[in-house]
């Protein structure tokens, strides 16, 4: 009895011990932006480690020094990623907007739902790239034709985040909203909104990375006026010319800007979202 016990106790305590990380201890208690310097600065030197002792060509992969001067030469003639990301926020607003007004639509009419449901149907699962063509047709070889595909990838995940999130707000906010007299406006901007911060934060973030990529593929195209410039036509150009380390120095300048922008979205529903307790689950 006393065996059968012991072992009903040991199986009991096993799933506690399930799931927890290994190496916890110290290493879990340095802030997180140390551990993520530690890690690159562990990757790094792994990196150059391997460039010098197995012999591989420069051509090839080039060691992290040759890649990070041409990460600063880039970044100071301006050829990197200044015209993408200024094209890119003129992107990102438009389609905030139009986001925005459909989804208003769709919130107070059953027209305008139905329009957004069939219009989320059909065009979000096409890719923005798919409709470079008729943008390059439409608009010709300049920065237009980029803010449109730009448009067409973000204003989806933010339309569909968006109504998400309007259609899951407690309806006892609603009905309190409609007791103090709010309609329209005024209901949307003190109670639709603020109650589906949550969905919004998240369609912002999807819609983000959709412009991001999209934007970059596109550059590998045509640059940002047809003429050359832009991040993705630094890449496209410097792997014409075999200038391998600006490959990586325009790769690496694509991981460290979505770096920052997902530190300020953590930043920003840290700030809000989950100080205000409105965090799902």
């Amino acid at each position: 009895m006393q065996s059968l016990s012991r072992e009903r106790t040991e199986s009991t305590a096993l799933p506690d011990t399930i799931g927890k990380k290994s190496g916890g201890g110290y290493w879990g208690r340095f802030p997180t932006v140390a551990r993520y310097a530690v890690l690159v600065l562990a990757l790094l030197g792994a990196w150059q480690l391997y460039v010098s002792l197995s012999g591989t060509q420069a051509l090839i992969l080039p060691g992290p020094v040759d890649v990070a001067k041409a990460f600063v030469e880039g970044w100071a003639d301006g050829r990197l990623a200044s015209a993408t990301l200024k094209t890119l926020c003129i992107g990102m607003v438009i389609g905030m907007a139009v986001a925005l007004i459909l989804t208003a639509f769709a919130t107070w009419t059953k027209v305008g739902e139905d329009l957004l449901s069939l219009l989320t149907s059909m065009l979000n699962p096409v890719p923005a790239i798919a409709i470079l063509p008729l943008a390059i047709l439409w608009f010709g070889l300049n920065p237009t034709a980029l803010i449109f595909v730009i448009v067409y990838s973000i204003t989806w995940p933010i339309a569909i985040n968006v109504s998400t999130g309007f259609e899951t707000v407690n309806p006892t906010l609603v009905m309190v909203g409609r007791n103090l007299g709010l309609g329209g406006w005024r209901m949307a901007g003190d109670v639709l909104f603020p109650a589906a911060l949550p969905h919004t934060i998240s369609g912002l973030r999807t819609g983000w990375a959709f412009g991001w990529r999209t934007i970059v593929a596109a550059e590998l195209v045509f640059g940002v006026a047809g003429k050359g410039g832009g991040l993705g036509f630094f890449i496209n150009d410097a792997r014409y010319f075999l200038r391998i380390p600006e490959v990586f120095a325009g790769i690496v300048t694509i991981a460290l800007i979505g770096i920052l922008i997902e530190a300020i979205f953590n930043a920003v529903e840290r700030r809000t979202v989950i100080r205000w307790g409105m965090m799902n689950g």
